[in-house]
């Protein structure tokens, strides 16, 4: 016969109301609000206390620097050292071309552009411009542009030279822009078209077409005759292949920064040592092309 007896246990279980849905959705809810709050304070733990501070160590950081820096408090990478540098702050051209400036470069006071070249220049660049001195540039036939850029360079600390610095502390732009005229018997650098150079073959096509596998634009693109180049473009023709050389090794080396936008720096950067002396070689052996020849 069978046995109607129960546990009490069983009983119990029996007598209670079963569980409704609504009340097994809400303990759901619950597990994982507390689950999701659960794995986010872990995430937290690894990747701003934990991960930081184990990297920290590595970089000699304290552990407070590196939840700091974890948490974008302070500025920095916990996993590395804070990168310093040590590079000076250098000054750029301040020469603006503006109408009256261009205007003024050519229509100079000549009388005084010649008083100040012979009271201040002709000690260096005598009265021709033509210095004898192979480190000192010569004047004669260069663009009035380029040389009243390069002494308001002097002037503002873009283009370091202890001497010129100091003369031309005392000029102002007029006077800087008269003897610039004084010396300038061209308004652009060229190349004489008449001349022929039988200079090394690799260098007349780095002059004339340039290398654009090695990022290497034609010289004569600003320099040539009636090129396209900057305003303030110099000329390359009958300068000294010592004085030459010497600025395009500064140029590469950054020791001479005031080319705008790092024109020259860019290009002087690519070339090879023999490469400039031969394009210096080159230069100082063209003829000076002037309009009226």
């Amino acid at each position: 016969m069978p046995s109607f007896t129960a546990s009490i246990g069983e009983v119990s279980a029996m007598t209670q109301p079963p569980i409704s849905e609504e009340g097994q959705d809400g303990r759901f809810a619950t597990r994982a609000v507390v689950t999701v709050i659960a794995i986010v304070v872990i995430a937290g733990l690894l990747g701003f206390v934990l991960i930081p501070i184990a990297q920290g160590q590595s970089a000699g950081l304290s552990a407070f620097q590196a939840i700091c820096r974890s948490l974008g408090i302070q500025p920095g990478s916990p996993a590395f050292r804070q990168p310093s540098s040590a590079t000076v702050a250098q000054p750029v051209s301040m020469v603006a071309w503006t109408p009256e400036v261009i205007e003024r470069l050519h229509r100079p006071n000549e009388e005084n552009g010649s008083d100040i070249a012979a009271n201040i220049c002709v000690s260096c660049h005598i009265e021709s411009g033509a210095a004898y001195d192979p480190k000192i540039p010569h004047m004669e036939g260069q663009s009035a542009f380029a040389i009243y850029k390069q002494l308001h360079d002097f002037k503002n600390g873009a283009r370091v030279n202890e001497l010129m610095a100091t003369i031309v502390q005392n000029l102002d732009d007029d006077q800087m822009a008269d003897v610039a005229a004084h010396f300038a018997v061209l308004t652009k650098g060229a190349l004489d078209p008449r001349t022929i150079s039988s200079g090394d073959p690799d260098i007349v096509r780095l002059v004339e077409f340039g290398n654009s596998a090695r990022g290497l634009p034609s010289c004569a693109s600003c320099h040539g005759v009636h090129a396209g180049g900057p305003i303030e473009t110099p000329t390359l023709s009958g300068q000294r292949k010592d004085y030459l050389a010497t600025q395009l090794q500064a140029f590469a080396k950054g020791e001479r920064h005031n080319d705008i936008y790092t024109r020259m720096r860019s290009i002087a950067a690519k070339l090879r040592d023999d490469e400039i002396e031969k394009l210096a070689e080159y230069y100082s052996a063209q003829l000076l092309f002037r309009p009226q020849d």
